[in-house]
């Protein structure tokens, strides 16, 4: 079934485990279950080729930024609130707030067969605003502590023309290690443009 959000001018729908979403007065609420994740290891360990986790997306047309604030009630080493990219079932993309492993960090994770894992500030307190922006193939991550000035954090490709052209972006609840947690994201604006400078703080 798909989900309507004012804010947004496209629908979203829900993949993954159950995420018991919500919205109600410009919040939206997304619940990860015990050890839910979207990771792909890069150091051949083990690992469940099911693994995931709630996601609700949906497909934009053309250039855009999706920003919203994110909180995550921390209860575990890498429960995190997303901003989630994803082009095919190993092409994806992460922004996220992440308790990792003892203090929340924005973190980044690009899937290309196997993930990638990068640290960028960390946070005080459980919030923070994150911003996902395309350009034809191009995708750019930044993070904000007041939602005014932003740091850039990553710019990278996923996928060719065609798969970038039906990317789906949205939200994202993980709990890799713990017994769940909730995340809730507000402010979420859309923005139908690639922003003017990415490492300028606008």
């Amino acid at each position: 079934m798909d989900t309507e959000l004012p804010e947004l001018p496209f629908p979203l729908r829900t993949y993954g485990p159950d995420g018991h979403w919500s919205h109600e007065d410009g919040v939206l609420t997304g619940w990860a279950g015990p050890r839910q994740d979207r990771f792909v290891t890069p150091t051949g360990e083990a690992l469940d080729p099911a693994s995931d986790a709630p996601r609700l997306l949906g497909a934009p047309e053309g250039d855009f930024q999706l920003i919203a604030r994110v909180t995550v009630g921390f209860n575990a080493s890498f429960d995190a609130g997303v901003l989630y990219v994803h082009v095919g079932e190993r092409a994806w993309a992460k922004l996220c707030l992440e308790y990792s492993p003892d203090v929340p960090t924005v973190c980044t994770v690009v899937t290309r067969g196997h993930s990638d894992d990068a640290n960028s500030f960390t946070v005080q307190g459980s919030s923070v605003w994150l911003r996902v922006s395309r350009t034809g193939r191009a995708f750019a991550f930044h993070a904000s502590r007041d939602g005014a000035r932003w740091t850039f954090v990553r710019l990278f490709t996923l996928g060719g023309e065609k798969e970038t052209g039906a990317a789906l972006v949205g939200f994202m609840a993980q709990s890799p290690l713990g017994e769940g947690c909730v995340v809730t994201w507000d402010h979420i604006e859309f923005r139908p443009a690639w922003p003017s400078d990415l490492r300028d703080g606008s």
